[in-house]
């Protein structure tokens, strides 16, 4: 083999073992466009509609077979019970490796308030889920057998369990997610035992506050997100402003998001080896039209030693149905 080759099939193990330590659908900004079901189950059918959410996200424009990412999911209370359900289905392809997931959820709210204007709610919920991995391996060009790469195609098949809780308090809440409860004894590319990762758990953190004054069209939303995968030891954080304007069709919104790893990557300057954190920045706007909603983000990263200077483009579109009256009075997205 070249050392071009050997180099190509290096850099496609690399792929593989970062994308089999994920936490399987990624964790990006998304979450911000009206999504926090995509990285909270607690929060299926948690809103007075059901909801349908299509995201699309692709970096790097002009480079072949950047990474991509498709999910749809949908959530809603059973009939005007306490409990709801959701569905998740996502396609996320990353160079050779791709990765395919469902997960179905169930959630269960309860109220601590004496009455439902003042919202006092606790929120559990837990998510089943199965993803298969693949390598496209057919474009490879090799001289003679490499045991690396010896299945055509090779692909896997992981289930694991997502719970998590929420709280809303008025006009504020705080979410705690564990994905990937169960340890991962599946996720082998091959018998050797390489790229195995038998701990994908990922905590999640999320909390904020909407404030605004009576009878003002305007509210503003501060919020946080901590996120810690045990396997790595990887952590970053999320520093988010939101704000939403009350129109006659219904609401404009957008913000800003800033995402920062904790943990530092060592690179070559040239002069010598340097650090360096993942940084991005993301801008995004929105609009609710009657029961329709439609977001577009954008994701730059801020570091100086980057693969491409693109960065990732998001549009979402979302669908709200089996709307039920506003409950509660609080400057509350998520719930009213």
């Amino acid at each position: 083999m070249t050392f071009k080759k050997f180099c190509l099939v290096g850099f496609v193990g690399l792929i593989v073992q970062f994308s089999k330590a994920q936490e399987g659908l990624p964790i990006y900004s998304d979450y911000l466009t009206d999504n926090y079901y995509l990285i909270h189950p607690s929060m299926a059918g948690v809103a007075n509609c059901a909801k349908i959410r299509l995201t699309a996200r692709k970096q790097w424009f002009g480079v072949d077979n950047a990474p991509a990412l498709q999910t749809m999911s949908i959530n809603s209370r059973i009939g005007e019970t306490q409990s709801a359900v959701g569905a998740i289905v996502y396609n996320d392809n990353n160079g050779y490796h791709s990765q395919t997931g469902a997960y179905l959820t169930y959630a269960h709210h309860l109220l601590f308030s004496r009455n439902e204007i003042d919202l006092n709610m606790l929120s559990f919920g837990l998510s089943a889920g199965a993803i298969q991995y693949r390598l496209d391996s057919s474009t490879f060009e090799l001289d003679g057998y490499d045991p690396l790469i010896a299945e055509s195609d090779p692909s896997a098949i992981n289930f694991n369990l997502d719970f998590g809780f929420s709280y809303h308090f008025i006009n504020f809440y705080a979410h705690a997610t564990v994905k990937n409860v169960l340890n991962n004894d599946g996720v082998n590319v091959n018998e050797s035992g390489l790229y195995k990762y038998d701990n994908l758990r990922t905590l999640l953190f999320s909390a904020g506050n909407v404030f605004s004054k009576l009878g003002s069209d305007w509210s503003y939303e501060p919020s946080i997100m901590f996120l810690y995968r045990d396997g790595t030891k990887e952590s970053s954080i999320d520093l988010n402003a939101k704000v939403y304007k009350e129109m006659e069709f219904g609401k404009l919104w957008g913000g800003m998001s800033y995402r920062r790893s904790l943990d530092g990557a060592e690179v070559s300057n040239g002069a010598g080896v340097s650090s360096q954190k993942l940084q991005y920045i993301t801008p995004f706007v929105g609009v609710d039209y009657k029961n329709f909603v439609f977001a577009y983000t954008y994701s730059y990263q801020s570091n100086s030693v980057v693969f491409n200077n693109g960065g990732f483009h998001q549009l979402t579109l979302g669908y709200n149905f089996n709307c039920r009256k506003r409950k509660y009075e609080c400057a509350c997205p998520a719930i009213n």
